[in-house]
């Protein structure tokens, strides 16, 4: 999920945990010089299984093909304006092309969002998807600094987590304000007394200076680039640094770069409001929707089973309760993907009936809870990142002036979004910028693709990537589609316009519309 709020992990990272659980219950160079650093050689060697941090699990399973999954680690300046300094690791993963090596194009290096998710174990989940790519590309991904292996950042234990999912984010008087304000504080000053050293050092611009280095040591002379979510962010931010190294680049989920945290999360409620009334009207069109009638009815009783929840919580995964709080996560989980909207029917009907099991395995999904209680650092990496990029603070002063505002947006995520604003209050690290730069004049052709039901990323925000990247940069395809992103819809339509032009530099018209 790339937005700058509560809700904001990366529903790709986990969802092939969360079926299996469900079913089972400037210019052309733009950065200091990097010294040796560039001339590094990889040590690709077998892949072990993802660390805690990066999700857990076991080693990735070759792909149909037979393609074989690879592993390295590149070194990389903690601190860039300090090039010949300390430096990290940084995780890599790789499956090598398939096709006939003389058409090999080089590398196709994938950021899956977040920020904060794990493109060393998100890849090989979705690898397969990228098969016909992989004919002709290496397909890599990363984890960025701050994330899974790359330098984690690291906050709250696993018991302390569990604790902070399970408060109240949306406070109804003073003291309920000042609890929130209380926990936010603590969980940040966690992060700095245990990541002082990376905190100062993970935002999006360091990760793209990561990328030229690793376009670099891979070998290619332009970077190829598949951003989805928060990637696109990161591609952008990457185009704006270093234009004339952009190769062919697809932007998917796109991130409206030119708003400011509060705009972001304003945007994002609406968007989920708007798949939540696609999620209504779907059940109910079938004529036999378990959990309501009409469209209304069914938003109606999901308001109520919110509020229900804050006076009284159920029963979820033991010895949790379900509390609004998860609830309202777990709702927003569900409707990252149509795929999952039978899990939320489901949850749904077992939570009127005071089972809250499933719903709370989404929310443990969005969360990076693992069945065992053991949390990846998606939510530490993802505050952090956010935190160091973005510059406004804002204030309980704040929330208040904008609640009404939220709610209209949305009475069942709008109060939730609205508080999640505090994230960075008293974060350490001053934030970069309002937003981020993505002008990027001279760039080879970025093709961004927006979904018109999108929850997280909403549909607007693509047409502002392309107006923001440029004059003759950016060419828009529209999905009319539902879900996070469109590429893993497997739209035919979407499909075949990525794969031409990533594969034979195809740039299809611009407005293309795909349905």
């Amino acid at each position: 999920m790339a937005n700058r709020s509560r809700l904001s992990a990366v529903a790709l990272t986990t969802s092939a945990v969360l079926l299996a659980a469900l079913s089972a219950g400037c210019g052309g160079g733009g950065g200091a010089r990097t010294g040796d650093l560039t001339a590094q050689k990889l040590d690709w060697k077998d892949c072990p299984a993802p660390s805690q941090a990066e999700g857990g699990g076991t080693s990735p399973s070759p792909l149909p093909s037979g393609a074989k999954w690879q592993c390295a680690t590149m070194k990389a300046p903690l601190d860039w304006s300090k090039p010949k300094g300390g430096t990290i690791d940084i995780a890599l993963i790789r499956a090598k092309a398939t096709g006939d090596p003389s058409r090999r194009i080089g590398s196709l290096v994938f950021n899956f969002g977040g920020p904060g998710g794990s493109g060393v174990s998100t890849l090989p989940a979705f690898g397969a998807d990228y098969a016909t790519l992989n004919t002709r590309y290496d397909l890599v991904s990363f984890d960025p600094r701050g994330v899974g292996r790359s330098a984690p950042v690291e906050c709250e234990s696993d018991a302390q987590l569990d604790s902070y999912f399970q408060q109240d984010a949306t406070p109804d008087d003073s003291a309920e304000q000042k609890q929130l304000v209380d926990r936010t504080k603590q969980f940040n000053a966690a992060c700095e007394k245990n990541s002082r050293k990376t905190l100062p050092h993970v935002r999006t611009t360091d990760a793209a200076r990561d990328m030229d280095l690793m376009r670099q040591v891979l070998g290619d002379d332009k970077l190829h680039y598949f951003g989805i979510s928060y990637g696109t962010e990161l591609g952008g931010v990457y185009a704006h640094l270093f234009p004339k190294h952009v190769g062919r680049a697809v932007f998917d989920a796109v991130v409206d770069p030119t708003e400011d945290p509060e705009q972001s999360a304003l945007g994002q409620t609406k968007g989920f409001q708007l798949a939540l009334d696609n999620f209504a009207k779907g059940c109910t069109a079938k004529g036999d929707c378990p959990i309501g009638d009409t469209p209304q009815e069914v938003k109606d009783r999901i308001a109520k089973l919110l509020d229900d929840l804050e006076k009284k919580p159920i029963p979820g995964v033991f010895p949790r309760q379900l509390t609004q709080t998860a609830a309202t996560n777990g709702i927003a989980q569900s409707l990252y993907s149509k795929d999952f909207w039978e899990y939320l029917t489901e949850g749904l009907q077992q939570a009127y009936e005071g089972d809250g099991k499933i719903l709370m395995l989404l929310s443990d999904s969005m969360n990076g809870r693992s069945e065992d209680g053991e949390y990846s650092n998606i939510t530490a990496a993802n505050v952090a990142i956010n935190c160091s990029d973005e510059k406004p603070r804002y204030t309980t002063d704040d929330v208040r002036r904008k609640l009404p505002e939220f709610r209209a947006a949305s009475p069942v995520f709008g109060t939730y979004m609205a508080w999640g604003m505090l994230g960075c209050t008293d974060w350490a690290v001053p934030g970069a910028a309002d937003h981020p730069d993505v002008s990027a004049p001279g760039s080879a052709p970025i093709l961004v693709v927006g979904n018109t039901g999108d929850p997280a990323t909403p549909y607007e925000g693509a047409k502002k990537m392309v107006d923001a990247l440029g004059k003759g940069v950016a060419v828009e395809l529209t999905y009319k589609g539902q879900g996070h992103g469109s590429y893993d819809s497997k739209n035919k339509c979407v499909q075949s316009a990525v794969n031409d032009y990533l594969l034979d530099g195809k740039v299809p018209k611009t407005g293309t519309v795909c349905s």
